[in-house]
């Protein structure tokens, strides 16, 4: 995960205790979330002003000096919005997992994916 902040000093990463001071934007799918998870397991709990399921909406939001957020790396890739992305300095990351019932019975545009992350793997 990488971390966003409207304003950019020139840092290399950002100490993820300084995102816990907000106004922190909090993107939240579903059960609790990975972020909340980083926090906790440092011993930190963030000022949440704002919770989401719509990366696109914090990314705004940041944009406009409303806080700050953390949000997948992937996400952050090729955006348009005007947002300093920084590293954390604490390691974040997560496992993305591809599950199939039968191999066989994929379509081929299906089985030509799967074939290519086999180049992908870390």
């Amino acid at each position: 995960m990488i971390s966003l902040s409207s304003m950019d000093d020139g840092r290399d990463c950002i100490p993820l205790a300084e995102l816990a001071e907000g106004p922190f934007m909090l993107l939240e799918k579903g059960e609790k979330a990975e972020i909340s998870e980083l926090f906790e397991s440092n011993g930190l709990v963030p000022n949440v002003v704002f919770t989401t399921w719509d990366d696109y909406a914090i990314m705004s939001m940041v944009e406009n000096g409303l806080g700050v957020s953390i949000l997948p790396e992937l996400i952050l890739r090729r955006i348009p919005y005007r947002i300093a992305v920084l590293p954390l300095d604490v390691p974040a990351y997560r496992y993305i997992c591809l599950v199939m019932r039968d191999r066989s019975k994929l379509p081929v545009a299906a089985k030509n994916f799967v074939g290519y992350l086999k180049y992908r793997q870390l």
